[in-house]
């Protein structure tokens, strides 16, 4: 039966809808609007179901499908406005809601929901674990949270597998945000005042993410779990630059300036969190997936870098004179 995929035009969507083809598992995009160019020619199997929140009507995108991956959120606002938890809680709540619901009614077996690392919180030196109670910082956080509560409660009402990865920083061919610009700037050759931040993040390249989402899909152990998904080596921020400049063929410039003064120039200008992101720790222990369906990572994290890297070299320096 048909894998239904929601957020088949994202970043991790697209990814995911090449290995199922990969795989030749059948799969079906569903998509707020129609949109070639993301899914490319793998898929012809799509439908368009238009605004998701807890009004959508997904009875048609669920016809003759046997498992669904939610992938599809609101994952930034502009600002984070006074309402923002409302308006994260009619994507990322609602929608699970109806769409679980639904799900259910039309005898899908196992449902895989996408939620994120910061249901944990953040600041903390020590790994997280699944077992961990959730903390959650900000809207987008408690969303996530709430919306895997949603599934855990329908799953439970309705008979139907849940299966729930907490997912951090996701990079890749085709990786935007943050990640995108510290790979300009590493490869513009641009000085980066990261040189005494001692930290640990947990990564996860697309390709092994993907890679999780199937065996969670196709393994028995895999129903009612929670698991944290990593590449299974953390990195401090100088030492993924050094990486992503030796994957660029270029020489890191990393300034030794004190983390305290960059949390403070972080607070002084408005970009608190971003800073955060660099100069904190956030890592996971992935043990648990490993250890009930013997999944592990195909990449480790260098060939990961390797990849995204020459995915980069073919998409941007193409565009910049004398590369």
């Amino acid at each position: 039966m048909r894998v239904l995929v929601t957020g088949a035009n994202g970043f991790v969507g697209s990814h995911l809808i090449g290995a199922l083809a990969e795989r030749g598992l059948p799969a079906r995009a569903a998509l707020r609007r129609e949109r070639q160019q993301a899914c490319g020619s793998v898929l012809h199997d799509r439908c368009v179901v238009g605004t998701i929140d807890g009004r959508t009507d997904w009875r048609t995108a669920l016809e003759g499908c046997g498992t669904v991956v939610h992938l599809a959120a609101r994952v930034h606002m502009m600002r984070e406005a006074s309402d923002a938890d409302v308006a994260y809680r009619e994507t990322n709540v609602d929608a699970i809601r109806a769409l679980a619901r639904q799900s259910a009614a039309a005898g899908v077996r196992r449902f895989l929901f996408a939620s994120t690392v910061k249901v944990h919180g953040e600041g903390r030196a020590e790994p997280y674990a699944e077992g961990d109670a959730p903390a959650p910082r900000d809207a987008y956080a408690r969303s996530k949270q709430q919306a895997e509560q949603a599934l855990r409660e329908i799953a439970s009402e309705t008979g139907m597998e849940a299966t729930i990865l907490r997912i951090p920083l996701v990079y890749g061919p085709g990786v935007g945000g943050n990640f995108l610009r510290l790979m300009h700037a590493v490869d513009a050759g641009k000085p980066l005042p990261f040189g005494s931040v001692d930290n640990r993040r947990s990564l996860v390249y697309v390709g092994n993410l993907v890679d999780a989402i199937v065996a969670c899909l196709a393994h028995p152990a895999a129903a009612q779990q929670t698991f944290l998904v990593s590449d299974g080596e953390d990195v401090s921020t100088p030492a993924l630059v050094r990486r992503l400049a030796h994957a660029l063929g270029r020489r890191p410039r990393l300034l030794p300036v004190p983390v305290a003064l960059l949390r403070l120039a972080g607070s002084l200008s408005g970009r608190r969190a971003e800073i955060e992101r660099m100069v904190g720790s956030f890592a996971v222990d992935s043990g648990v997936i490993r250890a009930a369906i013997g999944w592990t990572p195909p990449l480790a994290l260098d060939a990961g870098l390797a990849r995204t890297a020459a995915w980069y070299v073919k998409a941007f320096r193409s565009l910049r004179p004398g590369d």
